[in-house]
């Protein structure tokens, strides 16, 4: 029997398997960001609460009928040579005429997503920094953050390349403009 000679892997390769690989306890969440694993504790209640108080709005409000999911994993384009990142929004809207989760496995590309909604949690710098860049990079038209210790959200729009060209921050209280294909004012008013 002849063994066959293999390719050895790369370093980012090396990664992105041990990566996949892993196994959380339960509750707990793994991501592939900016080439570092980052694993996130259960969220508390108030951290769902806003979660919930986004997709109230949207689903009452939206011009257009959204397809939410919470907490699932998108493949999006990394930067600077390394892997895939690997990222999971604390939601995720699209329209819901494209049926965008059917039949997708754990990890899926953000092609059609419309929005992602990140709440600020045990690591509020990733998502005000790191995530934003991967959102971008992927070309996700709209994030989200409702960012609990600013006390306020910030939409970021216009992905190009590594960040968004267009940034608008309320405080808590104060609209927030979802446009197209939202197209309605954001009521932060029980956010306080």
């Amino acid at each position: 029997m002849t063994a066959m000679a293999h390719e050895p892997l790369t370093p980012e390769e090396v990664l992105l398997e041990g990566f996949l690989a892993l196994d959380t306890p339960e509750g707990f969440r793994a991501e592939l960001i900016e080439g570092k694993i980052v694993v996130t504790p259960p969220p508390d209640g108030d951290h769902e609460d806003y979660i919930e108080l986004v997709l109230a709005q949207v689903y009452e409000k939206s011009r257009s009928r959204m397809q939410f999911s919470g907490h699932k994993g998108l493949k999006l384009q990394s930067g600077g040579g390394c892997p895939k990142d690997h990222v999971i929004p604390d939601g995720t809207f699209a329209p819901r005429t494209l049926r965008l989760y059917r039949g997708k496995g754990s990890w899926m590309p953000c092609d059609g997503v419309a929005m992602v909604l990140e709440v600020t949690s045990s690591k509020p710098n990733a998502d005000r920094e790191a995530k934003r860049r991967c959102y971008a990079r992927g070309g996700i038209p709209l994030y989200l953050l409702v960012d609990r210790e600013a006390s306020s959200v910030t939409l970021f729009m216009d992905p190009d390349k590594d960040d968004y060209r267009e940034h608008c921050t309320r405080p808590f209280g104060k609209p927030v403009t979802l446009p197209e294909p939202f197209s309605f004012e954001l009521d932060t008013a029980d956010f306080l």
